[in-house]
């Protein structure tokens, strides 16, 4: 069965409190979008999330995560010179963005990585991924099979550019994911998303994410463009606020224009930090509850949520407005029984506002692991379950 544990832990806060009516978005002139609270994982907004669209240049956060594990890897080194094969050539003929390499010149790795990310070049996209996998087909397989590892649904991949290609589709929650992924699994390559312009054999070329120049939170993180596509933009921004930094990402698909794009980001990113609060529930590491557990070598185990191991410990976003209280409240299975291992889960954690509203839902897991006890510890235990 279930028992209902720790409804009377009440978390009283003095300022940006639940409110009783979530934050309505502002109107976004986009297809589709989505807002993502990075911090916290929490999702703020969205619209026609999970429709196919078409990815345009948005792609090259696929591409750029695979080289980015090549680089962590070993199999590539951001000195490494890369051969520019005529495939790479070809994509001069394309109408697409490039790097305007040429088959006469051999790139470094991190000379390559500026002109995909900083100038969106296709040409610079396909020498990387020839790089990494030898030929295209290969690259390409290797991106869906991370999609599918992943759980992407709506996500499947043609080529490495975004060229509008049959079959070639992604969506706004798919888009935030891979974003997600690269901004945390490969903090230090976060840098090259900020770079305003990057000059390659004498020819300059502005970062075309125009939040750059605009916002100094903004900090990465892709802009895409084609016809079929709209003008396409995922960014992402960190703030400062008194009880720590907070990261939104939003992505916005299929707007009219350059300056469009970057206006409905500017406008969901401003709403997200002004609507919304970002509280700590927990600290990082600190149990959430210590429960008794049955058969095992220790009396009691510590539950937490399964992100209490981050440095920051467990935020929540709730509505910015008048001071209320927020109960967290505990869901677990009863009886524990050993043996239990770390990160098992075993329960839910539930954050409600005064007015029965769900504000979030964590996974409750045990923190350390609880071995099984010796014969008589197990023996007695099984008697007072059974007597139960």
């Amino acid at each position: 069965m279930k028992r209902l544990f720790a409804c009377a832990l009440l978390f009283v806060l003095s300022w940006g409190a639940a409110s009783a009516q979530t934050p309505q978005p502002p109107e976004v002139a986009a297809r589709q979008y989505l807002l993502l609270d990075l911090s916290t994982g929490q999702l703020l907004a969205e619209r026609d999330a999970d429709s196919q669209a078409d990815p345009a240049s948005l792609t090259k956060l696929m591409t750029a995560y695979l080289v980015f594990n090549a680089i962590r890897d070993k199999k590539l080194d951001v000195e490494q010179q890369v051969p520019v094969s005529q495939r790479a050539w070809a994509e001069r003929k394309g109408g697409g963005s490039l790097m305007f390499i040429d088959t006469t010149m051999t790139p470094r790795v991190s000379e390559l990585l500026r002109g995909m990310i900083v100038q969106s070049g296709n040409d610079a996209s396909v020498a990387l991924a020839e790089a990494v996998g030898g030929t295209l087909p290969n690259f390409v397989a290797a991106m869906n099979r991370q999609a599918q590892a992943w759980g992407l649904k709506n996500t499947q991949f043609r080529n490495v550019t975004g060229l509008t290609e049959g079959g070639h589709y992604t969506s706004a929650r798919d888009i935030a994911f891979v974003a997600r992924r690269v901004i945390e699994d490969h903090p230090d390559f976060l840098p090259l998303y900020s770079q305003r312009q990057y000059t390659y054999n004498n020819i300059r070329q502005d970062n075309r994410n125009l939040l750059l120049g605009r916002d100094p939170s903004v900090d990465g993180l892709k802009t895409g463009f084609t016809e079929a596509a709209g003008w396409c933009l995922v960014a992402t921004a960190v703030r400062e606020f008194p009880n720590g930094p907070r990261r939104l990402l939003s992505v916005v698909l299929g707007t009219s224009s350059a300056e469009a794009r970057a206006g409905e980001s500017q406008k969901l990113l401003n709403w997200g930090f002004t609507a919304w609060n970002a509280l700590r529930l927990f600290e990082a590491g600190k149990p959430v509850a210590e429960v008794p557990v049955w058969k095992g070598d220790k009396p009691k185990a510590a539950l937490g949520a399964s992100t209490a191991i981050e440095k920051r410990g467990v935020w929540v976003n709730v509505p910015a407005g008048d001071s209320a209280e927020l109960k967290v409240a505990i869901e677990r299975t009863d009886p524990l029984v050993a043996p239990l291992v770390a990160g098992q889960r075993v329960g839910t954690i539930k954050v409600v506002t005064p007015g029965g509203s769900t504000v979030a839902t964590l996974p409750l897991v045990v923190m350390e692991p609880v071995a099984l006890a010796g014969f008589f510890g197990r023996t007695w235990d099984s008697i007072r379950l059974w007597i139960q």
